[in-house]
């Protein structure tokens, strides 16, 4: 039964994210707006929902290690797979736009995120912890991010005629938000049952861990940007990875740690802070560089993917 109900969570979440990619880009040209714009704010948020429900949980439970490895994970996931996996479907084209604002904002945010979490390299005599001061830089820099959408919705209105789309505005908001509650509650469905299958398997903890979880959250992602580039709705694939690695590192766990207090950083080090920060460093590389993610470089992303998780395992 367990692999009945795997098996149906990948047949649901490959549905919705296609109905969600296609009811974002209708209601990106309904309402004259940059598709980026409705790939950094709705469908990243929205494709959020499974890691924002683990983080509050871990965070309230003092389980400071499952909060940042699901980020951490998540970030590195997002790029290095997802995008490495999405490019090598179909190269991946970056507006100008993209490459001069968009990357360096989660440039920023990816790097204010590794100081913060190496404050005992400056002070020795300190935990290493992440405390509610650090919580509340993340979400000023979150804060940034906002202002920038602001501006980006102010300068919506496209200069080309309204095209013809898929759904009317209504239903696409109505699918938009049946997709988005169908590919959280498959991502659920996948975990679960993965998670179950794994145990009776007796596979252990920590590989459940890294791959059912962290992976397992970042199903939404996966299939919604894969589907995008095989679309050839780059902004919406480019776009949606930003914005969640964004959301992730300032709400996801900046949120939760200034409501819960501080959270001591045991079992992350120095391979951890470095592959984040490379995740964000590639991609604003590979993007400036030809203004295109192409194949190989879809390859080379897979590597540092497959090349972090061996360290994991066998370090």
């Amino acid at each position: 039964m367990e692999i009945f109900w795997l098996l149906l969570g990948f047949i649901m979440i490959l549905v919705a994210s296609n109905v969600l990619v296609d009811a974002a880009s209708s209601i990106a040209l309904k309402l004259r707006v940059p598709k980026m714009l409705v790939a950094l704010t709705i469908v990243a948020f929205g494709t959020c929902a499974p890691e924002v429900a683990i983080s509050f949980q871990s965070v309230e439970a003092a389980n400071g290690q499952m909060a940042f490895a699901n980020v951490i994970g998540s970030c590195i996931v997002n790029v290095f797979l997802i995008l490495g996996l999405a490019s090598c479907i179909r190269p991946i084209k970056v507006k100008h736009t993209t490459i001069k604002k968009e990357l360096p904002i989660l440039l920023i945010v990816t790097t204010g995120f590794v100081i913060l979490m190496v404050d005992s390299l400056f002070n020795p005599l300190t935990k290493n912890t992440f405390s509610r001061a650090d919580a509340l830089i993340l979400l000023l820099l979150f804060c940034l991010f906002v202002l920038y959408l602001i501006q980006l919705f102010v300068r919506r209105k496209n200069k080309e005629e309204e095209t013809k789309t898929k759904y009317s505005f209504w239903v696409a908001i109505l699918l938009l938000i049946l997709s988005l509650f169908f590919i959280s509650f498959s991502s659920d469905l996948i975990v679960k049952n993965a998670e179950l299958i794994a145990t009776n398997m007796r596979i252990s903890q920590k590989i459940i861990t890294m791959i059912l979880i962290v992976i397992g959250t970042s199903l939404p992602e996966l299939f919604m940007t894969v589907t995008s580039a095989f679309k050839g709705e780059f902004d919406l694939a480019i776009g949606n990875i930003i914005g969640t690695n964004i959301f992730n590192i300032c709400i996801v766990l900046g949120l939760p740690i200034l409501i819960y207090g501080d959270i001591v950083l045991n079992g992350f080090g120095f391979i951890d802070i470095l592959f984040v920060f490379l995740s964000s460093f590639f991609l604003f590389w590979f993007a400036r560089t030809e203004k295109t993610l192409s194949q190989k470089e879809g390859i080379f992303m897979i590597i540092c993917f497959i090349l972090y998780y061996a360290t994991l395992f066998f370090m």
